[in-house]
């Protein structure tokens, strides 16, 4: 099955009000070419699962930017003062929530499991409308799992079957991302025949990656 796909029917494959991923952190690891098709095709109402909401500039900023986010749940939003407006002004619902947190919940979602107990929040307004548990005299809140229906990745080389290597700190989210979602969208900055990568190196296997985006089309 050839994984590698075109800027046209990436545009096809994403819709009004969809619940994607999208890895990065700080606009490192985002993959900003299907950010950019997100904002010339004029796709709205997205939920954005994702670590922090980059710069207005960099990352899915521009996202933000141009209100095509409905929801946003994130960790941080601090660099990116349109998201701060946004969500003081009520034109963007904010789930913050403790980086930690947030990992675990993306791996909850992408192992199958119904959630994770977490001290983090017990005794405070994050509490609020959780289930709390008790566990060997000890609180804990419930976080449920994340999933979504799109995954977007962001890797430095792929091979056309879908296995990722990605450059230094721009793996952060993306692999753990790719665990969590129905269909898994990788743009990559080089494509290699099946074979040409050293299997210890792969990071993400492609049995996780439905589709394969190349910057800059592939031949």
């Amino acid at each position: 099955m050839n994984k590698v796909i075109s800027r046209e029917e990436i545009s096809f494959i994403l819709q009004d009000g969809m619940t994607v991923m999208i890895g990065g952190f700080m606009g490192v690891g985002t993959p900003e070419g299907i950010v950019s098709i997100i904002l010339d095709e004029g796709i709205k109402d997205l939920t954005l699962i994702t670590d922090d909401t980059a710069f207005v500039d960099t990352g899915v900023g521009p996202l933000i930017v141009n209100h095509r986010v409905k929801k946003a749940i994130t960790t941080h939003i601090g660099k990116n003062p349109e998201a701060g407006r946004q969500m003081i002004a009520g034109e963007m619902e904010v789930d913050l929530v403790p980086m930690g947190t947030f990992v675990e919940r993306v791996r909850a979602g992408g192992a199958g499991l119904g959630g994770i107990l977490t001290p983090t929040g017990v005794g405070t307004i994050v509490e609020e409308g959780k289930e709390k548990l008790t566990v060997d005299g000890r609180d804990y809140l419930l976080e449920k799992p994340l999933h979504a229906e799109i995954a977007l990745l962001k890797a430095y080389k792929a091979d056309k079957s879908g296995n990722l290597i990605y450059r230094k700190a721009a793996r952060n989210f993306n692999p753990l991302m790719a665990l969590a979602a129905d269909l898994v969208i990788a743009e990559v900055e080089q494509i290699v025949e099946i074979g040409e990568m050293d299997p210890d190196e792969v990071m993400t296997p492609g049995v996780l990656i439905d589709k394969i985006f190349v910057q800059g089309g592939c031949e």
